[in-house]
């Protein structure tokens, strides 16, 4: 697939926009394979610190991560209260560099301002398309939402991004950040990428995007929760279109 990912403000010189016909071809992939970041403190967390439990390789940020999101209901890959009355969807690649940035800069303060207090969800819709460490993280991703733990192994990939396509997510990282998650079974989370449920998200995150008419990554749409989301469109990845938005939507 072409490594088609977009940032508010920039460009990705040589990299082909992912188009509907593309996110089509995924769609169809992944019904194929069915079937056979807080922010100045994660950021630092990129390249040091850390936590966890004994993983089988260092693990960056595994301690912040987790005291970001504690207490906090997971739902497949949903965060925060089903009833909280605005959703924010997130479409992303886990390669994608854009997306890490806003996991680690924004995520955290919108996660601590509007999530814990029961205002904001956060959907992630998982898009593969840079490559095959794309679909790997995805996977893996998935297979831990069916624990209601996604968000944790989604932050710790971020965090611990290599470069793309380079093999970065093995077996031995992923089984490192298991292990760094509290309360994720370890065996379960690496048995399950390959099963059924995990296809069909994989399929029905791409299905959306294609419906959404996502061209690249981090896309996000914004609205009501069970009501109408649209595109929100920012002319940066820092928190201060995101909060803006939230408290008009919250204001009514």
């Amino acid at each position: 697939m072409a490594q088609a990912r977009t940032a508010p403000g920039r460009s990705a010189p040589g990299r082909a926009a992912l188009t509907r016909s593309r996110l089509a071809a995924v769609a169809a992939l992944a019904a194929i394979l069915s079937l056979s970041l807080i922010a100045a403190s994660l950021l630092g967390a990129r390249g040091g610190g850390g936590g966890g439990v004994s993983p089988s390789v260092a693990v960056h940020g595994a301690s912040q991560v987790e005291r970001l999101l504690q207490g906090i209901p997971q739902e497949a890959g949903v965060l925060g209260e089903p009833a909280a009355p605005v959703t924010l969807v997130e479409y992303a690649d886990l390669q994608c560099p854009f997306c890490a940035e806003w996991a680690v800069t924004t995520f955290p303060e919108l996660v601590d301002r509007y999530v814990r207090a029961g205002l904001l969800r956060v959907e992630l819709r998982g898009l593969a398309f840079i490559g095959p460490d794309s679909e790997t993280a995805l996977r893996t991703a998935l297979a831990a939402g069916e624990q209601d733990r996604l968000w944790h192994v989604v932050e710790l990939l971020y965090l611990n991004q290599g470069g793309e396509n380079a093999g970065w997510v093995d077996d031995e990282l992923l089984r490192g950040i298991a292990r760094s998650v509290p309360g994720l079974d370890e065996e379960r989370l690496l048995a399950e990428p390959g099963s059924e449920a995990v296809g069909a998200r994989l399929a029905e995150a791409a299905a959306a995007a294609e419906a959404a008419g996502v061209t690249g990554t981090p896309w996000f749409e914004l609205g009501p929760t069970g009501g109408d989301l649209r595109r929100l469109e920012v002319s940066s990845l820092g928190p201060g279109e995101f909060r803006a938005a939230i408290e008009a939507l919250l204001a009514g």
